[in-house]
């Protein structure tokens, strides 16, 4: 699954699409506000969903190798984070769902033969 796929069910804006957005796989789905914690993940081309706003996710995404952001809850992002991403090329996103709704609908988009209830 490739970022571009996580749009329309996710109702996500696009705040910035990097060089990945539409060729690199989404494999697994990292969920924290604590960066500390994301720091010790060894998976890698994952999509990180925070509802952290702060340049402080950017720079922990591109240390670990995530795909992209997705802030959820509606979260605007202060402009030093748009910055930021823009230049390490880190694809952001925005959804207005809470971690837990995203979560589900990016279940049943990476394991479409699994049962996910609604």
């Amino acid at each position: 699954m490739h970022l571009s796929d996580v749009v329309a069910p996710l109702e996500a804006d696009v705040l910035f699409a990097g060089s990945a957005f539409e060729e690199d796989d989404i494999t697994t789905v990292v969920v924290s506000d604590l960066m500390s914690d994301v720091l010790v993940i060894e998976d890698t081309d994952f999509l990180l969903v925070s509802s952290l706003a702060s340049e402080q996710v950017i720079r922990t995404a591109d240390i670990v190798g995530a795909l992209g952001v997705l802030l959820v809850n509606g979260k605007n992002p202060p402009q030093n984070m748009l910055s930021l991403a823009e230049s390490l090329d880190q694809s952001l996103l925005r959804t207005r769902y809470s971690s837990f709704h995203a979560c589900r609908i990016l279940a049943r988009l990476l394991f479409p033969d699994h049962e996910v209830k609604s």
